[in-house]
């Protein structure tokens, strides 16, 4: 009986590695996507349904970030950091990096963290464009082309 038990060991070790490297492959593919996309153009629809004919839950503006949670057609369903759900016409989406600030305000500063400069103040909703980051740190642009650093937990995208 007790000869067995490291065999048992062994063989359990083996069967909870085996899972947890197949646990990805199982998930289903919304939770695993961290799809995100941008709004290409100026006041984009999002739609309760993947056609035209829908009633539009809201419109968004110019590089608002969005997490693709589902393909269908040339119709993604996206969220944004609110968890909203909604539809938005795929050719009206780009690839380019953005953020939204989430926070009521949040400091625009001359470099990745705390000890650098403030050099502006953002506000909620405002979206930037996102040009790398260190660490928990984003490098971003403003739309009117001033550029700094944001907390990347003050905002939500990529």
């Amino acid at each position: 009986m007790f000869s067995a038990l490291p065999r048992l060991s062994r063989t359990l070790s083996r069967t909870l590695a085996a899972a947890a490297l197949a646990a990805p492959l199982l998930a289903p593919a919304a939770a695993q996507a961290r799809d995100f996309v941008s709004i290409k153009g100026d006041d984009v629809n999002i739609r309760a349904k993947p056609t035209t004919g829908s009633d539009v839950l809201w419109e968004l503006v110019r590089g608002y970030p969005l997490q693709v949670q589902k393909r269908q057609g040339k119709w993604l369903q996206v969220r944004d950091f609110e968890e909203t759900l909604g539809w938005v016409y795929a050719p009206l989406t780009s690839t380019a990096p953005h953020r939204v600030v989430t926070a009521s305000n949040a400091n625009l500063r001359s470099g990745p963290g705390l000890k650098n400069a403030v050099i502006g103040k953002l506000l909620q909703y405002e979206v930037l464009s996102s040009l790398g980051q260190s660490g928990t740190w984003a490098h971003v642009q403003r739309s009117d082309g001033q550029q700094g650093w944001v907390a990347t937990n003050l905002t939500w995208g990529w």
